[in-house]
C-alpha cells in the first residue's frame, strides 16, 4: 500500500504544473539563516563579552587558580573551566563564545570538544530524560564520567 502510495505522489510531482520557485527559495533560505544568526548571536556575543571582559580583570586569574588542580590533570589551562562551566550549563554554543576569547591550543580544544560532546547542557538534557523516565542521577553520572573520562584518556594519548 505504501509503494502504490509513493508512486501516486511521485505521479502527481512529474504531471504538476508547478514549478521550483528559485527566487523563493533563496528568501527562505535567507529568513531562515538570518534567524538562525540572530538566535546564536544572542547567545555567544554576551558570552564573548563578559569572558573579554572577566579575562582583563582579576576574576579570571581567581577562576583560573581555583579550577587549575583539576583542570591540569585533563591537560587543560585552569581558565578552560569557564568554557567547561558555560557549556555544561547553559549549551555548546555559549562556550564556543567563550573559547573564542581564551588562547587555547589545538589539543586543548580537541580535550574540551570531546568533555562537552558527553556532558553538554545538563540542565535541559536531564529534564529531557526526566521526562522519559529515565534515572536522572544514572544518566548525569554516565556524562559527566565519561567527560572525565575522555579529558584524561585525551590528556595522555594527544
Amino acid at each position: 500500500m505504501s509503494e502504490n502510495f509513493i508512486k501516486d505522489d511521485s505521479l502527481k510531482l512529474k504531471n504538476s504544473k508547478e514549478k521550483w520557485d528559485f527566487k523563493q527559495s533563496i528568501i527562505n533560505g535567507l529568513k531562515s539563516g538570518i534567524n538562525t544568526t540572530w538566535v546564536l548571536a544572542k547567545i555567544m556575543v554576551p558570552v564573548y563579552l563578559i569572558v573579554t571582559i572577566v579575562k582583563h580583570t582579576f576574576l579570571l586569574d581567581a577562576i583560573s587558580n581555583l579550577f587549575m588542580p583539576f583542570m591540569n590533570i585533563v591537560g587543560l589551562p585552569g581558565e578552560a573551566a569557564i568554557v567547561l562551566v558555560l557549556g555544561n550549563m547553559v549549551n555548546l554554543y555559549a562556550a564556543l563564545g567563550a573559547i573564542a576569547t581564551l588562547t587555547l591550543t589545538s589539543k586543548e580544544i580537541t580535550i574540551i570538544a570531546v568533555m562537552l560532546s558527553f556532558s553538554h547542557s545538563l540542565f535541559m538534557e536531564t529534564a529531557v530524560a526526566k521526562k522519559t523516565g529515565i534515572n536522572v542521577v544514572v544518566i548525569l553520572l554516565i556524562r559527566l564520567c565519561l567527560s572525565i573520562v575522555s579529558g584524561l584518556l585525551l590528556n595522555i594519548f594527544l
